[in-house]
């Protein structure tokens, strides 16, 4: 929960010798992250990077760091990186930013709190710490008024926004909508600042990383009940984004934006209505199955940390039903979401997008199974979230260690028509988009069916690729060096 020093203490910590310090390692990192990513590919260069900014933090603040908590912060930051030294992708980089932001609590907040206020400080450190450095630097922009003002309808706008996104990336006629939309304004995203944007961005980032600020527990509304109490309390300074008019405001915006996808999904999904002349109903049922079931995955967090039980907030005649309308839409997104994959794995092979839903579909298990055993067991939705992070971070730990792509390859290349005699014809666009990791599967179908020349093509393209990522150090992972092994070594039996 960052905070935000007055003029007065810049000034008292500028006339310390602070301030000179800080700014330059922030500039350094800055400078780092110039040389690392512009206009490159992004590997190891993450965790090159990522491990700068621990040592940055870690000299800017050692004089305050509780140094107790040292050994259990390096073991997790070590742990956050061993995705991407395995391989830089989404997750690996969710797994760095998590451990980041885990790790600077641990060793800068000496109030931490229970786990709903170590989660409010992490939303603050990456959602609104970045633009303190605004007020740091020159100490003339007042954001804590801002942010009170817009306090109770920032929760509302951010969600909505992610949801609006993920609905737009499932559904082709809510994104042929938006396209409309926007299209006039379409003109402002072709400017661009080049690296003086980039590096703005990556100071701001940076910043709170090594200008540490956590705000005081006696300055904000920690607890929930406390909260509704008090929520006609007019408090200039205190940010609370979970007080019941947020909620409110929350689940009535979201119901109208999952009532359209249902409605949708009732439309053209369940009731085969003819889709628009520029939309096909494969892609419509096709495109909606992942992203409908992060919505639904949000959608569930959000409730879970809102409504607590025995909140008056819960026993609310206003937000019960409200609460229960959205739980009802999501479960409909999950039916929908598994009707598009059965439908779709009727025609199509694999591709990263099904493994993913069928991964879901045991975690969507896994927490009603859950869900039961805190109603029997009598828990608190805390050990519910627990308990559903723990299977969710293992899972997405495993997935970011374990490369999928060689099964993928191997499965849609032995029963394609070419190999098994029935099904689909094998897609080699899709083959090499996977990457160069498909090739022992390419090199296994020659040994199969022979050497198809088109099967050829695809992996003298592939194994170019391959070429082209080793050739630079900054785009190697672990992963490409076994890949790049396992090549060798198939090439010079060959050869031999």
């Amino acid at each position: 929960m960052t905070d935000f020093p007055t003029p007065a203490s810049d000034s008292t910590i500028a006339r310390k010798g602070v301030f000179p310090v800080k700014p330059a390692i922030a500039i350094a990192l800055a400078a780092l992250a110039d040389w690392l990513f512009c206009d490159q590919p992004v590997g190891i260069s993450a965790v090159i990077f990522t491990i700068a900014l621990i040592l940055g933090s870690l000299l800017a603040n050692f004089a305050t760091m509780d140094r107790t908590q040292l050994s259990l912060a390096s073991l997790l930051a070590a742990a956050g990186l061993v995705p991407a030294f395995e391989e830089f992708n989404a997750i690996s980089l969710a797994f760095i930013i998590l451990s980041l932001g885990i790790c600077l609590q641990l060793t800068t907040n000496r109030q931490r709190g229970r786990l709903g206020q170590r989660a409010r400080a992490l939303g603050e450190l990456y959602l609104i710490a970045p633009f303190r450095m605004l007020r740091d630097v020159p100490g003339t922009i007042s954001l804590p008024t801002v942010i009170s003002g817009i306090a109770v309808w920032f929760i509302p706008i951010v969600l909505g926004g992610v949801f609006i996104f993920l609905f737009a990336s499932a559904n082709p006629v809510i994104e042929k909508w938006i396209n409309l939309i926007i299209t006039p304004a379409n003109a402002a995203s072709h400017i661009n600042i080049g690296r003086t944007l980039f590096w703005f961005a990556v100071l701001s980032i940076v910043w709170p990383f090594v200008h540490v600020r956590w705000r005081n527990k006696s300055r904000v509304v920690v607890d929930f009940a406390e909260a509704v109490t008090q929520e006609q309390d007019t408090r200039p300074h205190g940010t609370d984004f979970f007080s019941a008019a947020t909620i409110l405001r929350s689940l009535i915006l979201f119901n109208l934006l999952f009532a359209v996808q249902t409605v949708l999904d009732a439309i053209y999904l369940w009731g085969n209505t003819t889709l628009p002349a520029d939309i096909s109903y494969a892609s419509y049922a096709h495109r909606g199955a992942y992203p409908l079931i992060v919505t639904a995955l949000l959608a569930a967090g959000f409730v879970l940390a809102a409504m607590k039980p025995g909140d008056p907030a819960g026993q609310s005649k206003i937000m019960r039903p409200l609460v229960y309308l959205w739980v009802a839409q999501n479960v409909l997104l999950v039916v929908s979401s598994i009707l598009r994959l059965d439908l779709y794995v009727q025609i199509y092979l694999l591709t990263w997008w099904r493994i993913a839903a069928f991964i879901w579909m045991g975690l969507v298990v896994i927490g009603l199974l859950l869900i039961v055993a805190r109603i029997v067991l009598n828990r608190s939705n805390g050990w519910l979230i627990r308990a559903n992070l723990m299977v969710l971070t293992t899972t997405l730990y495993l997935c970011a260690l374990v490369d999928l792509t060689p099964a993928i390859a191997d499965y849609n290349i032995s029963h394609s028509r070419e190999v098994s005699g029935k099904g689909v014809w094998l897609d080699t666009i899709y083959l090499r988009q996977l990457g160069p990791q498909a090739l022992p599967a390419i090199d296994r179908a020659f040994v199969l069916r022979g050497r198809d020349p088109y099967l050829a093509a695809v992996r003298d393209r592939l194994v170019e690729q391959q070429q082209k990522d080793m050739a630079s150090w900054r785009a190697w992972g672990f992963r490409s060096w076994r890949l790049q092994r396992t090549l060798d070594a198939r090439q010079n039996s060959t050869t031999g």
